[in-house]
């Protein structure tokens, strides 16, 4: 995104779409419109009067002719295209969340693909860093080495301690004060950055380097400044840690406004 685009901002909501066997779908741009024949979450612009949950059950219907019932908020990334300068908010639509038959009512192609495998290219630019945020499990636990342990639809899924890390490690966790002396270690395919308060969140959130956030929740305040940050819109996948009475208080509500995942503990 370029730092120096002063054009308004287009608001766009997009949906990623599950099924029951926790692929995810993506429909190809028409012909005649920007980026044809690119591979996208499907979505569209919000209308004037619209809310975004509106917005988004409009498109798939008008697209796609599939219901959304309802929608969980994911991630918000703002990107600069030659054409506009969008504001895309992405929405998580669950296998329950959804009803109908899927068709391709722009003679877009669409296909079903898995978190870490996708096979479909080219991929709309703004589109391309969530394939690696969608490879981030919903369930993580911490083991008793102080690594977080999950699975996606590739296997084991395993985040480690940089100070602990091994040669083949591919997801590293560091602090954010490592992040900003040292940088990206240059064995991890993901980093994630762990932060324990609103300054520290915009810190690492802002950093290039940084694919996920783990955010150590200590006390109340600490977990409403979380709800705000949902709120706002998180630009890569944010996972809270928090002791197991904060986390039974405010896990239906991180979830619920965004959070990638919930460790008791931490």
């Amino acid at each position: 995104m370029s730092t120096t685009d002063s054009r308004p901002l287009l608001h766009v909501v997009a949906g990623i779409i599950l099924n029951g066997k926790g692929e995810y779908l993506l429909s190809s741009r028409p012909a005649g419109k920007p980026y044809a024949g690119y591979w996208e979450f499907a979505g569209g612009k919000v209308e004037a009067g619209e809310n975004e949950t509106a917005a988004l059950q409009r498109e798939f219907e008008e697209e796609l002719g599939i219901r959304i019932h309802a929608a969980v908020p994911w991630l918000c990334r703002v990107h600069s295209y030659e054409h506009a300068r969008v504001r895309l908010r992405f929405y998580r639509v669950a296998a329950d969340q959804w009803s109908g038959d899927i068709q391709a009512r722009e003679g877009q192609a669409w296909s079903w693909q898995k978190a870490g495998d996708f096979t479909v290219s080219p991929m709309l630019p703004a589109n391309g860093p969530l394939l690696k945020a969608l490879s981030v499990p919903t369930e993580l636990a911490l083991s008793a080495d102080g690594a977080l342990c999950g699975e996606n639809g590739m296997g084991a899924y395993r985040v480690v301690p940089y100070a602990s890390a091994l040669p083949q490690e591919a997801n590293i966790l560091l602090p954010v004060g490592a992040l900003q002396t040292s940088g990206r270690p240059p064995q991890a395919e993901s980093v994630w950055v762990e932060v324990a308060d609103a300054n520290e969140y915009r810190a690492a959130a802002a950093h290039p380097a940084t694919d996920v956030l783990l955010w150590r929740v200590a006390d109340g305040s600490d977990a409403r400044a979380v709800l705000e940050a949902l709120d706002e819109g998180c630009s890569v996948p944010l996972a809270v840690a928090a002791p197991s009475e904060t986390a039974a208080a405010f896990r239906s509500a991180w979830l619920a406004a965004g959070a990638q995942a919930v460790v008791i503990g931490g």
